[in-house]
């Protein structure tokens, strides 16, 4: 997966939702701190990315995450046409250290805007230590190679300002 991607997945995600900000959990949320070209070949290797609505409750994130699949998950015309999936997720899906809201990772710019520049979204990538913490509580055997540990500084540590944060 490349940066590129990331922020048409965060579009995509908040267009299908009806929500302007999504998070970006999982491997893949490692795009939100650093450019594809900054990493191991075998960290962007997914063509999946996992995302997490912002919502009142767990039930409507559950429920937003299904619409996400429903229109982008894998095998779906939307994959076929990008070449990578959107897995929507709740938050029983990951193992997240305490704080994590906290040193969420702000992706927004042009690229996660609607054509003509309206609405703005905003994808909260998972901080760079999270999602390997996740992947290694998880202890899933195909991500044992993507969790390296990674030390430079992220761009923006501020949180999500959507109705109902935290989730």
């Amino acid at each position: 997966m490349r940066r590129d991607q990331l922020e048409h997945a965060i579009r995509t995600a908040c267009q299908i939702t009806g929500r302007r900000e999504v998070i970006v959990v999982g491997a893949q949320s490692i795009l939100g701190t650093f450019r594809e070209d900054q990493l191991p070949a075998a960290a962007t290797m997914s063509a999946e990315i996992d995302i997490l609505p912002i919502a009142n409750d767990n039930d409507e994130t559950a429920r937003l995450a299904d619409l996400i699949e429903g229109v982008a998950d894998e095998l779906s015309p939307f994959e076929e046409l990008h070449g990578f999936s959107i897995d929507g997720v709740d938050l029983e899906t990951s193992a997240l250290l305490v704080g994590w809201r906290s040193r969420l990772v702000k992706v927004r710019n042009p690229n996660t805007a609607a054509p003509g520049g309206n609405p703005q979204y905003t994808g909260w990538c998972l901080d760079k230590e999270d999602p390997c913490v996740a992947k290694l509580c998880a202890f899933r055997e195909k991500t044992s190679t993507s969790s390296q540990r990674s030390s430079s500084p992220h761009s923006s540590t501020a949180r999500p300002s959507s109705p109902g944060w935290p989730p």
